[in-house]
């Protein structure tokens, strides 16, 4: 006789929908991964580029990086580090619709930190398309060195490394990705050993951009600038206080004061 909860198992899986069909790597700009799945993005809109003020250098560097992966030549993976709210995920989604919009075969695929044990499925699913990737990881960081090493494997040294039309950018907060944690150091044979382990995984990354604490002109610069964008008025002085009343200055701080500044007078953004 059969089990009642085998057969309750069989006819809820039979009133599952099946799993979603894979997005076609071809024909779409974004895309997200869970780890098992592709999928499109729907309504990329990265912000402009040039509305993105005071991080030039870095708008530079990683943009031409971008170019020369769109047009098959040599590029490095990106590790884009420091201060919250400074810029670094909009940036990477500005550089990839500034690289599309120049004609440029390129499409992001945002992968969570979770799905870091899929991304070998993921390269394997992306090799030989004839385009290129960005694979974006967000906010990513570890407790331990040894969280970092699988990932230090994709990224070079591995047995299976990630295809040449693939390229890794991961932002974070932590420059170094791990913790310098100075006990684990002192009680170590050799602390140089724990203080190279933690720095190995970033140094895996060709191309290493910092991003700093926002003063107040620079805050005020980037208000005016998506005040100009969205024909909406500038006032410097209650920027700031909106600002101050925040305890912050950041980039993502003057976006959230021109998305209320913009809801006061009745405009959407």
């Amino acid at each position: 006789m059969t089990d009642p909860l085998f057969r309750i198992a069989e006819a809820l899986e039979r009133l599952a929908p099946p799993p979603p069909a894979a997005a076609d790597p071809l024909g779409h700009p974004a895309y997200g991964w869970d780890g098992q799945v592709l999928r499109a993005t729907r309504g990329f809109r990265p912000v402009p580029l040039d509305r993105l003020v005071g991080i030039e250098v870095q708008k530079g560097a990683l943009t031409a990086n971008l170019d020369r992966l769109a047009a098959g030549a040599a590029a490095h993976d990106v590790l884009l580090w420091g201060a919250r709210g400074t810029g670094k995920s909009a940036l990477v989604k500005a550089s990839v619709g500034q690289v599309q919009a120049t004609g440029g075969a390129l499409a992001l695929v945002e992968a969570p930190a979770t799905a870091l044990d899929g991304l070998p499925r993921l390269f394997a699913l992306l090799d030989g398309v004839a385009r290129a990737f960005v694979v974006f990881v967000d906010d990513l960081g570890f407790d331990t060195p040894a969280e970092g090493r699988a990932l230090r494997s994709l990224l070079e040294g591995g047995a299976e490394g990630r295809p040449g039309n693939v390229r890794l950018i991961v932002t974070a907060n932590r420059r170094h990705l791990v913790p310098r944690d100075l006990k684990e150091q002192d009680s170590a044979i050799n602390p140089r050993d724990t203080v190279d382990d933690a720095l190995a995984l970033a140094d895996r990354f060709g191309l290493s951009l910092g991003f700093h604490v926002v003063d107040q002109d620079q805050y005020v610069a980037i208000v005016e600038r998506y005040c100009a964008a969205y024909t909406l008025p500038f006032d410097a002085h209650d920027a700031i206080g909106w600002a101050t009343k925040r305890g912050s200055r950041s980039g993502r701080v003057a976006w959230q004061y021109v998305t209320d500044l913009a809801g006061r007078h009745g405009k959407a953004v």
